[in-house]
């Protein structure tokens, strides 16, 4: 089980840099969670120091992971033919989901690659299947996930893409972390964005994790949980 401690501090900061040097590894080696911010205050503890408190636990370690991953690999393999059956389901599913939309052209692309089924949808009006940030296009893909995979034995992982939006949505949320990191170090105050999926989440950190003057972490709940920029 990952080694996790409690750490403590005047600011999410603080904190976070109090149980780093605690565990003697860097940012990248651990997974953040608030646990206590004291925002609100009464009257009565006004004066009182005020403490933030933050979990972090260490990482899995890259070659036990990936022995994991092989392993899982070794246990879940996706045979060509059940690849195919999949492709089938799905070929036939849309083809019914596109004639029910009416009036609308899509050219569709199903290419099974490796255990994985990567669909890719291009239209004139595909902003309709792509839906605010995302949310019917990844709708769409757990619903493609669960017909390719009805009856079948082992899971094959679909990728749904529509209209290359993911690319252009990954552009952008690189952007939008460029942006906010310098309104962070200008003002030195953390900034919180909207919440996001777990993949968009990603995109922020790897695109921050090598400056060596900010820190990104994630509270809050799924489906609510959001990326924390903040000044180290």
């Amino acid at each position: 089980m990952p080694k996790s401690i409690i750490s403590e501090g005047k600011t999410t900061t603080e904190a976070i840099s109090n149980g780093l040097k605690k565990l003697n590894v860097s940012k990248d080696r651990v997974d953040i969670k608030i646990i206590e911010e004291h925002e609100k205050r009464s009257f009565f503890s006004i004066l009182a120091p005020r403490v933030v408190k933050v979990e972090l636990t260490l990482k899995e370690d890259k070659n036990t992971s990936r022995s994991h991953e092989m392993h899982r690999e070794r246990e879940v393999k996706i045979t060509k033919e059940e690849l195919e059956e999949c492709k089938t389901k799905l070929e036939n599913f849309l083809k019914d989901f596109i004639n029910q939309i009416g009036g609308l052209e899509y050219k569709i692309s199903i290419e099974p690659d490796s255990g994985f089924i990567k669909v890719d949808i291009e239209g004139e009006n595909s902003r309709a299947l792509i839906g605010y940030r995302g949310e019917v296009l990844n709708s769409l893909q757990v619903i493609l996930s669960s017909i390719a995979n009805k009856h079948s034995k082992d899971r094959a992982k679909v990728i749904l893409n529509i209209s290359n939006y993911k690319e252009k949505r990954e552009k952008s949320l690189e952007e939008l972390a460029d942006k906010i990191s310098k309104t962070v170090l200008k003002t030195g105050k953390p900034i919180t964005l909207e919440p996001m999926m777990a993949y968009e989440r990603k995109i922020i950190h790897n695109r921050l994790q090598s400056n060596n003057r900010v820190v990104t972490y994630s509270v809050g709940e799924e489906p609510y949980r959001k990326v924390v920029i903040a000044k180290k």
